[in-house]
């Protein structure tokens, strides 16, 4: 009677999810230790040469040694979110490689355009959407807007983690389609550089290199609530000269899409409403023009058709299934 619970309990042990694993699966080997460690310093190292050495570097290594060795399940889930380090990483490594070295940076003729397009008359003369409320902003949609913006990321996070748990496969087609549309996005960034709305307003039409980031509009955010924020936040700007396309813009319109797709419902009503306030807001505190806030949803539109239509090639989709059953 004692013998079969005496070999399940030598044989198997519960995970984090509550199933047993085999006792003879060990959690690493000194291959995963080599690897691990080669990857973490070359980062690391690469970094201090590229940019230069940040707590947010070495953070990212320590959470991502932390995750993969102190239990299976948790390293399935740092290697899922590996897909997002891949952004994030390729995201502040542009500030080794600024675009203005590379294409004219477009200042006046962006805003003329936004001007001639989506002009607003306002005290007898017509200025662009952002200089409207810039003059007509209220202590409401301050707070608003600043929320709407900050939701940016725990938003589409917090759905990719949802799925990670709900469905491997869906949370695998959700981020590789949300890193399709950034690499679209960063390839116009270099192709297209754009200065922002807050640009002209501070410095005019002039190009100014090395500009640093800026909180525009959303400064009366921080203001009211005596916090630094998005202070903190656009001080890591990897390059203020990629406006166009507003990728803020598209994050919201990835997530209602895979948010249809699987039939949330109700949830859809919540993810709609993010992205009309951020579309809003990035108008709103001068952070991009109509025309960006356009580029983006089209950014969108193009990267989730596209890769849809890869993802169906046999080669990729073999891969996409093999990654999937390697962090299921």
């Amino acid at each position: 009677m004692n013998t079969p619970v005496k070999n399940l309990c030598k044989d198997s042990n519960p995970d984090m999810t509550g199933s047993f694993t085999s006792s003879n699966k060990r959690l690493f080997t000194t291959k995963d230790l080599l690897i691990t460690s080669l990857v973490s310093a070359t980062y690391l190292l690469l970094s201090y040469w590229l940019i230069g050495y940040k707590q947010d570097q070495l953070t990212l290594v320590i959470l991502f040694n932390v995750c993969y060795y102190l239990s299976f399940i948790t390293r399935k889930f740092i290697l899922g979110f590996g897909i997002f380090i891949i952004f994030w990483i390729i995201f502040d490594f542009m500030k080794a490689f600024p675009n203005y070295h590379y294409q004219e940076v477009h200042i006046q003729s962006l805003y003329e355009t936004e001007k001639n397009w989506f002009g607003i008359t306002d005290a007898g003369k017509i200025v662009t959407p952002n200089e409207y409320w810039a003059d007509h902003s209220t202590q409401l949609l301050d707070i608003l807007t600043g929320f709407f913006y900050l939701s940016w990321v725990p938003v589409p996070l917090g759905f990719a983690a949802f799925l990670f748990f709900k469905n491997r496969k869906w949370f695998l087609e959700f981020s590789l389609t949300f890193l399709f549309v950034n690499i679209l996005g960063f390839i116009v960034y270099y192709v297209y550089p754009a200065a922002p709305p807050w640009y002209v307003q501070q410095y005019g039409f002039d190009f100014l290199a090395g500009t640093p980031g800026n909180t525009a509009g959303l400064h009366r955010f921080d203001d009211y609530f005596d916090v630094t924020i998005f202070k903190s936040l656009y001080e890591k700007s990897s390059n203020v000269f990629a406006a166009m396309p507003s990728l803020h813009s598209a994050y919201p319109l990835i997530v209602l899409y895979f948010g249809w797709r699987f039939q949330l419902k109700w949830v859809n009503i919540f993810f709609a409403t993010v992205m009309l306030g951020i579309w809003f807001a990035a108008i709103y505190t001068s952070h991009h023009y109509v025309l960006d806030v356009l580029a983006g949803i089209t950014c969108a539109i193009i990267g989730i058709i596209v890769f849809s239509r890869l993802s169906r090639q046999k080669a990729i989709s073999k891969q996409i299934e093999a990654y999937a059953q390697h962090i299921a």
